[in-house]
């Protein structure tokens, strides 16, 4: 027996998936950003995701191989700062409460695009300032 077109979609996009979090490990590893900003708009895009589903799955995802294995690279050289670290976790404790809250309450069209804005301000930064 053959798979059927929806199985094979189901397999496709279980590959695109695997394939954006592979490249967003390399690059979250390579420049310290956070995976989000690959993830997000490839599960959006690619696995048609709702924003807010997309945004809990990105989370999800990055907890622990980013989170923990990236830093144990970076503190086995000496390259982290630990109390700037301290500081900065207890901003994204409260931040990531107030953030998801505040997600998951709004429309998903408003989301997406003030994630497409943020991303388009985070873009000039890089390129032009």
């Amino acid at each position: 027996m053959g798979r059927t077109a929806t199985q094979g979609r189901a397999v496709m996009n279980y590959v695109l998936v695997a394939a954006l979090g592979l490249a967003a490990g390399v690059l979250s590893g390579l420049f310290g950003i956070g995976g989000a900003i690959l993830i997000v708009p490839g599960l959006v895009l690619l696995a048609k995701l709702p924003q807010q589903s997309a945004s809990g799955t990105s989370l999800a995802a990055l907890l622990l191989p980013v989170g923990l294995l990236g830093f144990l690279q970076y503190y086995k050289r000496g390259l982290v700062n630990l109390p700037y670290a301290a500081i900065i976790a207890v901003g994204l404790f409260l931040g990531a409460l107030v953030g998801a809250k505040l997600a998951v309450s709004l429309p998903d069209a408003t989301l997406r695009r003030a994630f497409g804005a943020f991303l388009m301000l985070v873009a000039a930064r890089l390129l032009f300032f």
